[in-house]
């Protein structure tokens, strides 16, 4: 026989509000239920379920939910690509359409779709009036995102929805993407780049003639000039897109990202500190003070057991296991990461950033410093004021050409190997302005990217 707290009265209820309150028991969470709950998706999962719920009502949630998740189609790509003619939209959408092996669905593929009475009547009204009525199109969407293909594979909505009623009657039939990317680029860029436009009719992929020209002599005989391809005609089509596209943005406000299309296609497809813990375990004289001291006074690197032993005492703190962590710069090497995994510390998002060499040199080999007043400038980006601080600057060693070359390379080295390691890891152009590359994270850290589908 167990006694409960409602055999002792009201004390026992006393106790028992006693031992919920987080004011004088804070809770403890175990280290292994959030790596649990992130090695087995469980808040996406929730989330995701809850989400549908409150989209579709369903009278009995219970089999609703069985049936969700029976489809097992939650980490799917479901994604929309937007952007104004000639801004590269289509074929970033079809890259990443093979990239992730998902469906691409555009206007044209729809309306092509065989066997379909809808696709039928869209073909009609499309040759007589060079458009789809929205009603038809969401129709014919829906139809198409029904099937047994999208429905395991996922999809990409190139160009859809074209106007924000369409984004609206899409949310309303419980429709959600992702991740929502719109391209963008001055209007000059985009009217040069359409008058180059050139389209294989047998492929459907899109070349321009002075940038994407195919070096095989039987692609370039074939290319054909797309309809509608003249200034007047790209102009009023420009026009139209940014009265469209200013009222569509605001009903995707937290999954959108916005890319500058102004770059070659390659970049656009392709588009948190141990050092400083060590410093910390020195200053506050811990336990591994006395350990760290000689390699510190001696400038050589400290053995990656002794930062492991540092590293675990932080993690190990109630503030990094309920708040999560941020490492920057580690682990440095495949040993490290081999270590971490070893106990128990697996990142679930890894962010590679990639900087062009001469990009690397610029950046460090032009820093001074101010040794009178310790300020920092950079010759190039945030230059001395005066002449005269000019004189005076001073260079670190380790910002000399040679010690950086030396860097790079040990850092390409490793670098290939914890690519490996982490196969998941995120690589980000970091060669962009601090505000375009913190975005970047920070929507990979909200929105897990979408995996390619086997």
């Amino acid at each position: 026989m167990t006694r409960g707290p409602s055999d002792s009265g009201p004390q026992g209820a006393a106790a028992l509000r006693g031992s919920m309150d987080a004011t004088t028991a804070p809770h403890r969470i175990p280290p292994q239920m959030p790596q649990y709950g992130e090695a087995n998706h469980i808040f996406e999962l929730m989330q995701n379920m809850l989400e549908q719920l409150l989209i579709h009502q369903p009278k009995d949630p219970i089999p609703f939910m069985i049936d969700h998740l029976q489809r097992d189609n939650d980490y799917v790509p479901k994604i929309v690509i937007l952007g104004p003619p000639a801004s590269g939209k289509t074929t970033i959408a079809m890259w990443l359409a093979k990239h992730l092996s998902t469906n691409l669905l555009s206007v044209e593929s729809l309306i092509a779709k065989e066997y379909s009475p809808l696709a039928a009547d869209a073909r009609m009204h499309y040759q007589k009036f060079k458009m789809v009525p929205d009603m038809l199109l969401i129709r014919l969407m829906q139809e198409r995102l029904k099937e047994e293909d999208c429905v395991r594979r996922g999809w990409i909505l190139d160009g859809i929805p074209e106007t924000r009623e369409q984004a609206l009657t899409i949310q309303t039939l419980g429709i959600s993407p992702r991740h929502v990317i719109v391209l963008s680029a001055p209007d000059t860029v985009l009217i040069e780049r359409n008058l180059g436009k050139r389209i294989d009719p047998q492929t459907g992929e899109i070349y321009h003639t002075t940038f994407d020209w195919p070096p095989e002599s039987e692609i370039q005989n074939r290319l054909m000039v797309p309809a509608g391809i003249f200034e007047g005609e790209t102009a009023r089509k420009l026009l139209e897109y940014h009265r469209n596209i200013v009222r569509i943005l605001p009903s995707y406000p937290k999954i959108l990202k916005v890319i500058s299309a102004d770059q070659p296609c390659v970049d656009v497809f392709y588009q948190v500190c141990c050092g400083q813990l060590l410093k910390e375990a020195v200053a506050d004289k811990s336990k591994y003070s006395d350990l760290i001291q000689p390699f510190f006074e001696k400038e050589i690197a400290v053995p990656d057991n002794i930062i492991m032993k540092v590293l675990k005492q932080r993690l190990d703190q109630q503030d990094c296991v309920e708040r999560g962590w941020v490492l920057h710069g580690f682990p440095r090497d495949l040993d490290q990461a081999h270590l971490m995994d070893s106990l128990g510390y697996k990142p679930n998002r890894v962010f590679f950033l990639n900087v062009p060499f001469d990009s690397v040199i610029e950046r460090l080999s032009l820093r001074r410093t101010d040794p009178i007043t310790g300020e920092r400038y950079h010759l190039m980006y945030k230059p001395p004021p005066t002449i005269e601080v000019q004189a005076r600057l001073l260079q670190n060693p380790k910002d000399s050409e040679e010690q950086i070359k030396l860097k790079m390379d040990l850092f390409y080295r490793n670098s290939a190997e914890l690519e490996q390691f982490y196969g998941d890891a995120i690589t980000l152009n970091g060669d962009q302005d601090p505000y375009t590359v913190f975005e970047y994270i920070e929507s990979g850290i909200i929105n897990r990217l979408p995996k390619k589908v086997p």
